[in-house]
């Protein structure tokens, strides 16, 4: 039986490097109050020793996880099938493995999950919290709150008073309504999805804002999710309540695509006989043919922007309140 390699310590880097154990410790807590000379010293014995810092016992003496919690309250397959929702992980990630935090991506998609993710929080297992599409009274908020658990939003669900971070998503549905309307389309309808959260009735509210007083609510199909599948089946309702259609505006691109696919499958051709729209300028947007009208929005911008929030509460130790809005644009293609 071999003999397991015992792991290297401070000790062992200190007698390395020249240097005492509290030196060691200082540097591999921060670096604080280490000369250059040392610290240079220091980094050449741990890559000869091959030591690697205790984590849990720094979090112990910190009293830090060094993790932030990545909150989605979305279906795993929504999860998987979002690619804004990767690219919002992505952003955050960036931003938080550059001060040395690990993410902790925890899905909320039962109410069992909601149980566990809140036990989770409860038991100081991170230092703060990302939650993406937060809904209307949900509990996960109201534990963040209990906790004072430093958080960002991504979206601006009501009744928060962390910092959220998004984009005006009825100032951008309406632009890309109105662009739409241009076109000369007459007959406008919408697939509102998500209007459990705030980015979806907002949506839907720029939709109605834009049209007026040619808005008719018969030619809005609510759905739950953005999703290709909720894209497909509302369409085929759309087409059932309105068959001479000219125009759609869609809550999501995964829900244009899915539109999209109803309308060639009915015989319509896009965008000669429907202008199709979509929402996010994600990686759906350019798979389909044609491409998808859209509005961009920075998810990447955004998932940096929330997870600089959370670590500037880490810091200070001030839960801050307010927003950050950030800048849209249309993006116009064949769709429409």
């Amino acid at each position: 039986m071999t003999e397991q390699r015992r792991r290297a310590t401070v000790v062992d880097v200190a007698l390395e490097a020249g240097v005492s154990r509290g030196t060691v410790s200082r540097y591999v807590n921060g670096g604080h109050y280490v000369s250059s000379e040392a610290r240079q010293a220091i980094e050449a014995a741990i890559r000869k020793v091959g030591y690697t810092p205790n984590t849990a016992a720094r979090s112990l003496v910190r009293q830090r996880t060094q993790a932030v919690g990545f909150i989605v309250h979305e279906p795993h397959s929504v999860f998987l099938e979002d690619p804004n929702i990767g690219v919002i992980m992505l952003g955050a990630n960036s931003a938080l493995s550059t001060r040395d935090y690990q993410m902790v991506c925890l899905i909320v998609d039962s109410e069992r999950d909601t149980d566990r993710v809140s036990r989770y929080l409860s038991g100081g297992f991170v230092d703060g919290a990302i939650v993406v599409s937060a809904r209307d009274r949900d509990p996960i908020l109201s534990v963040i709150e209990r906790l004072g658990l430093p958080a960002a939003f991504v979206g601006h669900p009501p009744g928060i008073t962390a910092p959220f971070i998004g984009i005006d998503n009825r100032g951008a549905s309406a632009a890309i309504t109105q662009r739409l309307m241009q076109t000369g389309r007459r007959k406008i309808g919408m697939i509102a999805a998500a209007l459990d959260r705030d980015s979806g009735a907002d949506r839907l509210a720029g939709f109605r804002e834009a049209l007026g007083i040619a808005y008719d609510p018969e030619l809005v199909v609510r759905v739950p999710l953005y999703s290709f599948l909720d894209g497909a089946a509302g369409m085929r309702t759309l087409l059932e309540r309105a068959p001479d259609v000219d125009g759609v505006v869609a809550a999501s691109d995964a829900v244009a695509a899915g539109a999209l696919q109803t309308l060639l499958e009915s015989g319509r051709s896009v965008p000669r006989d429907v202008g199709l729209v979509g929402f996010d300028d994600s990686s759906w947007a350019t798979r389909t043919t044609p491409a998808l009208s859209t509005v961009h929005q920075p998810a990447e911008g955004i998932g940096r922007a929330a997870a600089e929030a959370v670590l500037e509460q880490i810091r200070t130790g001030d839960i801050g309140a307010g927003g950050l809005v950030l800048d849209t644009s249309i993006v116009w293609r064949g769709s429409a």
